[in-house]
């Protein structure tokens, strides 16, 4: 964006591309008659180079040229039909329009815009088929048919689901059935739309279905998770009972047994989770679009508001029931272990009080043994000093000198023991000093 002549500051790296982000699939303009075909298919991100190049190559095959990088979606007039390509995060959809032929008119789907694609195309597509469907955009003369006659010719007796969309401007019909063709269908009558309108309409319609299906790729995984989590329940309930009762020599096991259980239910919560979570934004969208189409009741049928409340809104009870219930199952394991983990605290802090006393009986010992053995040892080391003194004494005797040995040895005997003691008390200071 030129800001810069201006002379404001640089944009934003990501401004254009947030800004466009309102503008992201836009519905193409579409006039009745027309014959459409949609497909949606589940794959994963790493199918979008495949995905593209499938594209790239059905363009080419036609003398139309695409760029080579990838893009989130695309219109393209292929001359017999036209194709319009979106990549979402979970499935990417295929919608081919065509104008259908005179001898149509009768039955709008005896001829469908698919038949017009290459099938080759259609068998390198990458992903697994969530939504399949045929769709008419007719004009208001079919309007001389009720839907009872509709249901008899197009949708086999089905009953139908529909309603006026638009405040008026258009009528929209289905029966939301997959038949043996693969395809489900639906019917959309043109009273007075433009152009923009009739392209958002069958837009909403297809993405009514999608999302419908989308959201309930959940139940499935509900359904699933009810016999686990009842299973860790029971688990759960066993070893809190024990735990009542349990003691210091259990504690390891409970702990281990909790520990487990706790890890296998955070796995099977972050295997599900997204899940959940994305069925619970599908089904936002669903209800979105149903409000976008500002239903009028036809009598004698249902509309798609009531139709999808009766029918999905009981199974996302189900999915959030269920994510509810693992959400509570996995915070009651948590404060579980986290009880018995401040059990084995305590535990091994009385332990630990029980050995420190234990050592403090010992030091206790040890320091009467060793103020012994310094008893001693002054006693050993005035003796040995005393008889030294009484070896010196003898000898002075022997040059002559009248000294007695014996009264020497017992005068210097306390003098000894005082030194001695003395001494061996610095040592030991000074060693106390040093070890500090």
């Amino acid at each position: 964006m030129p800001t810069q002549d201006h002379g404001l500051p640089r944009d934003h790296a990501l401004r254009a591309e947030l800004n466009d982000e309102v503008h992201a699939r836009p519905s193409d303009p579409l006039r009745a008659p027309l014959s459409i075909s949609y497909l949606a298919l589940l794959s994963p991100p790493s199918a979008r180079d495949a995905e593209w190049k499938n594209v790239r190559g059905l363009a080419a095959r036609f003398g139309v040229e695409l760029p080579e990088f990838p893009l989130n979606h695309h219109s393209a007039d292929l001359g017999p039909f036209t194709l319009r390509w979106e990549r979402h995060t979970e499935f990417t959809r295929y919608t081919f329009s065509a104008t259908p032929a005179p001898s149509a008119a009768a039955d709008p789907f005896a001829s469908t815009a698919i038949d017009l694609v290459p099938r080759e195309f259609l068998a390198q597509i990458p992903g697994e088929v969530i939504v399949a469907s045929h769709g008419a955009l007719l004009t208001e003369d079919v309007l001389t048919l009720d839907p009872e006659d509709m249901a008899t010719r197009w949708f086999q007796g089905n009953v139908l689901i529909g309603s006026r969309i638009g405040d008026g401007a258009a009528t929209a019909l289905t029966d939301f059935r997959v038949r043996a063709d693969g395809f489900s269908r639906f019917v959309i009558v043109d009273r007075h739309l433009t152009g923009r309108q009739a392209g958002r309409s069958v837009q909403r319609v297809l993405e009514i279905d999608t999302y419908r299906m989308m959201a309930l790729l959940a139940l499935p995984v509900a359904r699933e998770l009810g016999p686990f989590i009842t299973s860790c329940e029971r688990e759960l309930s066993l070893v809190t009972t024990v735990l009542e009762r349990a003691n210091d020599e259990d504690e390891a096991s409970l702990l281990d047994r909790l520990t487990r259980l706790e890890a296998q239910i955070e796995s099977r919560e972050a295997e599900n989770d997204y899940r959940f979570a994305a069925a619970a934004a599908y089904y936002d969208l669903v209800r979105r679009r149903i409000g976008e189409l500002r239903e009028l009741r036809i009598t004698g049928l249902q509309t798609f508001g009531e139709f999808i409340e009766r029918r999905l809104a009981p199974a996302m009870s189900t999915c959030h029931a269920a994510a509810a219930r693992q959400e509570s199952l996995s915070q009651r394991v948590a404060r579980a272990n986290q009880l018995l983990a401040t059990r084995v605290d305590l535990t091994r802090e009385r332990q630990n009080q029980a050995l420190l006393e234990s050592m403090n009986r010992r030091a206790k010992a040890q320091l009467k043994l060793q103020q012994t053995v310094e008893g001693l040892s002054v006693a050993a080391v005035t003796y040995y000093i005393v008889g030294l003194i009484g070896y010196a004494a003898k000898g002075v005797k022997s040059t002559g000198i009248e000294l007695n040995p014996e009264l020497i040895m017992a005068v210097s005997i306390p003098l000894v023991a005082a030194l001695a003691g003395f001494g061996i008390n610095r040592i030991k200071q000074t060693i106390k000093r040093k070890a500090r």
